[in-house]
């Protein structure tokens, strides 16, 4: 008997340890971070495989007086669960950002274009709530290839708060 009640524990442990770790098929939001002036993007995940890995797909676009942008960055995570609707996942990722700048200062016009591939990597952790909602915090630092608009060492560190609609 004992045996009997010690399997039918480590069976249901098991089954809630699985359906713990389970993550959205898709997940559509918006990420809110320093992302190199960028502010908002529009973020969309996409489970693959059956391990809890996915793809993270994020596009901003930026307008304003005197300049205007757009920069897409895709990301691989690997998925892990810590208790319940709270996980944390890490990944590699690339992307592309295009700047344009126009601006004076006086009577001089100065004109000022990037556009540049950078590598990320992506670490942050989220919470799955009962209702289909996410909220994430991650760290993504991107290091900028080719005419970057990076600071001299082509290095930016970007922190961003995520929300996210799981269907």
């Amino acid at each position: 008997m004992k045996k009997l009640v010690l399997i039918a524990m480590a069976f249901f442990g098991f089954t809630a340890l699985v359906s713990a770790q389970e993550i959205a098929d898709n997940a559509i939001g918006l990420r809110l971070g320093d992302s190199d002036g960028f502010g908002a993007e529009v973020s969309y995940q996409r489970a693959v495989g059956s391990n809890n890995n996915r793809l993270e797909f994020d596009l901003g676009f930026r307008n304003g007086k005197n300049y205007d942008g757009f920069k897409l960055a895709g990301l691989y995570h690997w998925v892990w669960n810590i208790d319940g609707g709270f996980n944390w996942y890490v990944g590699p990722g690339a992307g592309l950002a295009s700047y344009s700048y126009n601006y004076r200062v006086g009577n001089d016009r100065f004109d000022d274009d990037y556009t540049y591939l950078f590598l990320a990597g992506d670490i942050g952790i989220e919470y799955n709530f009962d209702i289909p909602l996410m909220i994430s915090l991650d760290f993504r630092p991107e290091f900028g290839l080719g005419d970057s608009d990076y600071r001299d060492d082509n290095l930016d560190f970007d922190i961003g708060i995520g929300i996210r609609y799981q269907f």
